[in-house]
């Protein structure tokens, strides 16, 4: 088999076409012409954390299929005594109810930012933050409770050592992005309160946190169905 050299009429044809693709993804104002950087950095950002969620759960999935040791029973390791009753998993429900209820006023944020309405804006952003720092009080006191019954990272009393290091790894890391994203709607949320954007007549720090915000709160709804239902 031998490979030949394109002709003069092909080269012809070839290398404008060439040209043409190399100078439309050197400038950026060509690919992303109708794209806000930040909206693009952030999708950035998020595709490269997808990638990190996705290894911690195919590692706690694999981990728990290869244990040794049985596995603790979520529901009744997450289970909370009320009246006397053990519930199962009802301190998670209500943490999964606040996440998403979160999500819901950061998506009316939004969407009264591009209205440039900066009272209802700022005002929503604040309750997304209210909702999201309610979570993070009660993951620290899940954290609390297991800590107290013995769980810890390389020993768990209840079964498999591995549920300790899966737990405190995966929910502490997602524990780490609401405490985050909390600040950053915190901040935006001033900047909205005082007039900022008004200013500069450019609303999109408002919808860039809301993409990381909406983000933090999908990967719960993972977390809640592969960690704490499986």
């Amino acid at each position: 088999m031998s490979l030949t050299m394109p002709d003069k009429e092909d080269r012809e044809i070839i290398t404008p076409a060439l040209r043409e693709i190399a100078a439309d993804w050197s400038a950026d104002r060509e690919v992303f012409r109708h794209t806000h950087w930040g909206k693009a950095m952030m999708w950035i950002f998020l595709l490269s954390d997808t990638f990190i969620f996705s290894c911690f759960l195919t590692g706690y999935m694999t981990m728990r299929m290869s244990a040794s040791m049985p596995w603790p029973n979520t529901a009744e390791v997450f289970a909370l005594t009320i009246g006397g009753q053990n519930i199962p998993l009802v301190l998670i429900a209500i943490m999964t109810f606040v996440l998403i209820s979160s999500s819901g006023t950061m998506a009316m944020a939004v969407n009264f930012g591009y209205r440039r309405d900066r009272r209802k804006t700022a005002i929503l952003m604040l309750v997304t933050a209210l909702f999201g720092a309610a979570f993070v009080g009660m993951q620290a006191f899940e954290w609390t409770k297991l800590i107290h019954e013995g769980v810890r990272p390389w020993s768990n009393p209840m079964g498999a050592p591995q549920f300790g290091a899966s737990f405190f790894m995966i929910t502490g890391f997602h524990g780490l992005h609401v405490s985050c994203g909390v600040i950053l709607l915190l901040i935006v949320a001033s900047k909205v309160a005082r007039g900022h954007y008004d200013r500069t007549g450019d609303y999109s720090a408002v919808e860039i946190a809301g993409l990381y915000w909406h983000f933090v709160d999908l990967v719960w709804v993972f977390i809640f169905a592969f960690f704490y239902l499986w």
